[in-house]
């Protein structure tokens, strides 16, 4: 790998590539592929924003009651795809999920705009909409509603932290021969091995 992949640490080289692809990415370096699937297997998949990352995993908010979260409480499993075409790199990650933390998720739903804490309650996400004119009216109705003050956070908005159990690094080379090191999680360290691109 790279100067930036000194380390046997998947976690510490992620962060350092994702502190490239914020200098280099036009848009959303932390935008990433989050797969779910239903209990019987089913999968889907739908582009996320990372919220943070640390030695326990990969966190993302959302709205609970969207089908992610449906399909994250049936099927607590997922896997994360970020590709960052400027740096022609790509990280996999898979593993199960959890819950953050009250603490956690009162704490990033503070740090986001009015307009986004305003649209968390506003937005039925992933259920039909009647039309335009009514998510603009609820937007409305709520932002009335917390006029003055802080606006709390909707209790059916949380996030999910996915604890990796295995990721994978891939980076271009010339003629496609790619290069790919798997970490699989083994106790408290990680176990590398190296893929045929």
């Amino acid at each position: 790998m790279d100067g930036s992949a000194t380390t046997d640490d998947p976690i510490a080289i992620f962060e350092a590539w994702m502190a490239e692809a914020a200098t280099s990415e036009p848009n959303d370096a932390n935008a990433v592929c989050l797969a779910t699937a239903t209990p019987d297997g089913v999968p889907s998949a739908r582009m996320v924003l990372l919220k943070g990352v640390d030695a326990r995993g990969f966190v993302f908010y959302t709205n609970l009651e969207s089908r992610k979260g449906g399909e994250l409480a049936a099927n607590p499993n997922a896997a994360l795809c970020f590709h960052w075409k400027t740096l022609a790199r790509s990280v996999r990650v898979e593993g199960a999920v959890e819950a953050v933390t009250e603490a956690e998720a009162d704490a990033y739903y503070a740090s986001r705009a009015r307009t986004s804490r305003l649209g968390a309650w506003a937005s039925k996400q992933s259920r039909p909409l009647e039309s335009r004119f009514a998510l603009e009216k609820a937007v409305a109705e709520y932002g009335l509603r917390y006029a003055i003050g802080e606006i709390p956070r909707p209790p059916f908005w949380s996030g999910f932290r996915v604890l990796p159990r295995r990721i994978e690094l891939w980076r271009d080379m010339p003629f496609r021969l790619h290069e790919r090191r798997v970490f699989h999680r083994d106790g408290d360290g990680w176990r590398i091995e190296v893929l045929y691109p």
